[in-house]
């Protein structure tokens, strides 16, 4: 693999919290990838929502099948950049593990009821599993990943300032992310190409959800353009091809620019290396200021016409009832909470760490298994 000066070489990785020989066959950021893709927490994510709930369809997107495309677009602009795929497939395939049920519905509920106990972030929640939660292996809690991808799922954002959240300030009490700076240009690239892959993935699916239509869409900024080019080319095309047509030009589109003008940006830049990146003091993997303001206006469009769509209010309002019945039941009864999650129990200090304990469960849960307990213990 040809890697440029500033991508981050596994040669020169600063390890794992707990020390491990190295593969014969794989490299360490290729064993963070499989075990990421192996993990328990990767395989609920194909139950769990992005915006529609998941029985309300076959076809819109669930948190398994976005990262997946995140992975793919972040995999291609990173060879164009000369950065490290294996890492930066890592950190996007990572990057939505602590996303609780119901998409980011569940996520308001569950930190508004975590508030008196120290809330909850999904990013935290992320760093939470990968580093204790998931418990398969003999010689340590977690996954073990590399210093690396757990930078890339902590901060691939950007900069953790202020007050951290739990999981990832007790993490980083024992091994220090450096959560003041800019991540690797990996973990960056993640970051972009999930706000590309979302940006075009909602489209589809409010279309498919006829919360909208082709001609409305049409009217905006880059999707307008890439409708003309594809009428251009084939006058007379059926609705389903004509869309995809327009649509896998905008993704284009926008993995062009982020291409182009992060180059340009490392170019002026010339990190020698990936903590030189580091030290930058600001991201070198973004859009360009036009293409921005036209993602801003697709943004907006899909908060009014999709995010807050009244049929998407109405089961918001639903799953905010289920998320709020289940955390305080089990607060009450945590004896009610599965046999492997007892020992926990039993071990936990005082109300603060049984909450946690609590908010972790329900987390995990997909968004099948969310309504069916609600529907056991409730009716």
């Amino acid at each position: 693999m040809d890697l440029a000066p500033y991508a981050c070489d596994p040669a020169d990785s600063r390890g794992r919290l707990h020390p491990e020989g190295l593969s014969t066959f794989r490299s360490p950021f290729q064993r963070d990838r499989d075990r990421i893709i192996h993990s328990s927490a990767f395989r609920r994510l194909k139950h769990k929502t992005q915006v529609f709930v998941e029985h309300e369809g076959d076809y819109y997107r669930t948190r398994l099948t976005h990262s997946i495309e995140v992975a793919q677009v972040a995999r291609t602009i990173a060879g164009a950049l000369g950065l490290n795929r294996e890492l930066t497939e890592a950190v996007a395939l990572a990057h939505d593990l602590g996303h609780t049920p119901f998409g980011h519905t569940g996520e308001d509920a569950l930190h508004e009821l975590m508030a008196p106990y120290g809330g909850f972030d999904h990013n935290a929640q992320a760093i939470r599993i990968v580093t204790s939660l998931e418990r398969h292996y003999a010689g340590f809690d977690g996954l073990n990943l590399t210093w690396e991808s757990l930078e890339g799922i902590a901060k691939h954002n950007g900069p953790v300032t202020g007050p951290l959240p739990c999981g990832l300030a007790e993490y980083n009490a024992r091994h220090d992310l450096e959560l003041s700076t800019h991540a690797s240009a990996e973990a960056q690239v993640a970051a972009l190409a999930d706000d590309i892959a979302y940006n075009n993935h909602d489209l589809l699916d409010g279309l498919r959800a006829c919360l909208f239509s082709d001609a409305e869409i049409a009217d905006l900024p880059i999707v307008g353009p890439a409708f003309a080019e594809v009428d251009a080319l084939w006058p007379v095309l059926d609705p389903a091809r004509r869309r995809h047509e327009a649509l896998r030009r905008v993704f284009g589109a926008m993995v062009t620019d982020v291409i182009g003008v992060s180059r340009h940006t490392l170019e002026q830049a010339a990190p020698a290396s990936a903590r030189e990146v580091r030290a930058l003091g600001h991201p070198v993997i973004g859009f360009s200021p036009g293409l921005r303001r036209q993602l801003d206006a697709i943004r907006a469009f899909l908060f009014a016409r999709m995010y807050r769509a009244p049929p998407v209010m109405e089961e918001r309002a639903r799953v905010t009832t289920v998320i709020h019945d289940l955390f305080p039941h089990y607060l009450r009864h945590p004896e009610e909470l599965p046999e492997d999650w007892r020992s926990d129990v039993a071990a936990a200090p005082d109300a603060t760490a049984l909450a946690r304990i609590v908010a972790d469960y329900i987390a995990g849960m997909t968004d099948r298994f969310a309504l069916q307990r609600h529907a056991a213990l409730f009716g």
